[in-house]
C-alpha cells in the first residue's frame, strides 16, 4: 500500500507541476542556386499555441554556437526563430579575415543578397504546419551584417510585416528599391558607431521614399556590435552594451508586437 500511495504522490506531482521550457534546434537545409544552405529553427516546443515566426541572420560570423544561443534567447516563448545561413554549406568563418571573405561577394552583388534572404524567407513559411507558427505573423530581424540583409528583404518588397536591424549595415546599392518597402522598418545603431553612422544621412534620406511606417533610432555613447555578447573588449569600434542590448530588444518587441497588430 505504502508503494501505491507513493506512487500516486509522484502522478500528481507530475501532474501539478510547471512545464519546463524546451527549446529545441532543428536544422532546415535548402537548395538555391546548386548551393546548400543549412539553418537552424529555434524555438520552445514546451509552449502550446502558435506564435510569431522570425528570419533571423547573425553577424557576418554566420551560424555558430554564439547565434544559436542568442537565437534562443530571443525566441524564448515568444517567437519561432529561422537562423539563416547566408553563406552556404561549408562557409563557417572563425575570425575577422575569414567573415570579410565570406561576406565579401553579397556585398559586391546586393541581388544575391537578395535573392538568398527571399528563399530565406520562403523556407520559414514552409515551416508553418511543423512548426508553431503564426503565417498571419512573420518578421525578420538581423545583427551587424545581418541587418543590411534583412533591410534588404523589405527592399524586394517582400510581404515581411516588420524588419528590425541591429547595428546593421546601412546601405543599398538602389535607392530607388525604398519605395518597394511594404513591412514596417526599424533600425538602431549606435550614436558612436563609426562602420555605420556615416551611412545614416543617406539611409533616412532615402527612407523618405518609404509609403510605409519605418524609424532610425540612435542610442547615445554606444558603438558597433552592442548586442554581440561575444564583444567583449573595453574599446575599439566593435563592443557589447548591456544596457543598450536590453534596451533595443524591448524596443524590438514593440515594434513587432505593433507590427503584427496593425492591418
Amino acid at each position: 500500500m505504502r508503494l501505491v500511495r507513493f506512487a500516486f504522490i509522484l502522478l500528481g506531482i507530475c501532474i501539478t507541476s510547471p512545464v519546463f521550457a524546451k527549446m529545441v534546434a532543428k536544422p532546415v537545409d535548402w537548395q538555391l542556386d546548386g548551393t546548400t544552405f543549412k539553418s537552424v529553427l529555434v524555438y520552445d516546443d514546451a509552449v502550446t499555441g502558435k506564435r510569431p515566426g522570425l528570419v533571423m541572420v547573425p553577424n557576418w560570423y554566420g551560424i555558430n554556437d554564439t547565434a544559436v544561443a542568442k537565437a534562443k534567447m530571443i525566441a524564448g516563448k515568444d517567437y519561432v526563430i529561422l537562423l539563416t545561413d547566408m553563406y552556404g554549406d561549408g562557409v563557417r568563418p572563425k575570425n575577422d579575415p575569414e567573415a570579410k571573405i565570406a561576406v565579401a561577394p553579397l556585398y559586391h552583388d546586393r541581388g544575391l543578397m537578395r535573392a538568398r534572404i527571399s528563399k530565406a524567407f520562403e523556407q520559414l513559411k514552409a515551416q508553418v504546419g511543423k512548426a508553431p507558427i503564426d503565417p498571419s505573423r512573420l518578421a525578420a530581424i538581423g545583427f551587424c551584417f545581418g541587418g543590411a540583409v534583412v533591410l534588404d528583404l523589405a527592399r524586394t518588397g517582400s510581404d515581411v510585416k516588420a524588419v528590425v536591424a541591429f547595428h546593421g549595415d546601412l546601405s543599398t546599392d538602389d535607392p530607388t528599391l525604398t519605395t518597394k518597402i511594404k513591412a514596417r522598418v526599424l533600425a538602431m545603431n549606435g550614436s558612436d558607431d563609426m562602420l555605420t553612422m556615416p551611412q545614416a544621412p543617406e539611409f533616412t534620406k532615402d527612407m523618405q521614399q518609404d509609403p510605409s511606417d519605418w524609424q532610425f533610432v540612435e542610442i547615445g555613447h554606444v558603438v558597433h556590435c552592442f548586442t554581440e555578447t561575444e564583444a567583449t573588449a573595453k574599446t575599439g569600434v566593435c563592443r557589447y552594451d548591456a544596457k543598450a542590448a536590453a534596451r533595443s530588444y524591448r524596443m524590438m518587441h514593440d515594434w513587432l508586437a505593433e507590427s503584427f497588430a496593425s492591418r
